[in-house]
């Protein structure tokens, strides 16, 4: 597999959201809580990630539901700096992941 400029970016993607989830679940939740959204909301997206997305997936899922799963993860994210009250990193983050993941499609379905 080749590495190219896109994949690159996908990857600090995955990696902000899973950063993003973590920060909503402190930031948010009052304390005894946001210590465990705080682990579990971006534990549950790596899982997901692992079983479907990864390159070495667990479960093989063809690049439609691949898709749906990334859309659910980055759409999570995106809702997170809503919910955190920055419209701004939200909206520049699901663009981004957006314009990523269709250059990503339009390549494997070429």
């Amino acid at each position: 597999m080749k590495i190219g400029p896109n994949e690159i970016l996908r990857f600090f993607l995955e990696l902000f959201a899973f950063f993003s989830l973590g920060f909503w679940g402190v930031a948010v939740w009052p304390f005894p809580l946001n210590v465990v959204v705080g682990i579990a909301a971006p534990v549950v997206a790596i899982i997901l990630w692992a079983l479907f997305l990864s390159p070495r997936a667990v479960i093989r899922i063809d690049l439609y539901g691949q898709a749906v799963v990334e859309l659910l993860i980055f759409a999570a994210a995106a809702l997170a700096w809503l919910h955190l009250g920055q419209p701004i990193i939200a909206t520049v983050f699901a663009v981004v992941a957006v314009a990523s993941g269709v250059v990503r499609g339009r390549k494997q379905l070429a």
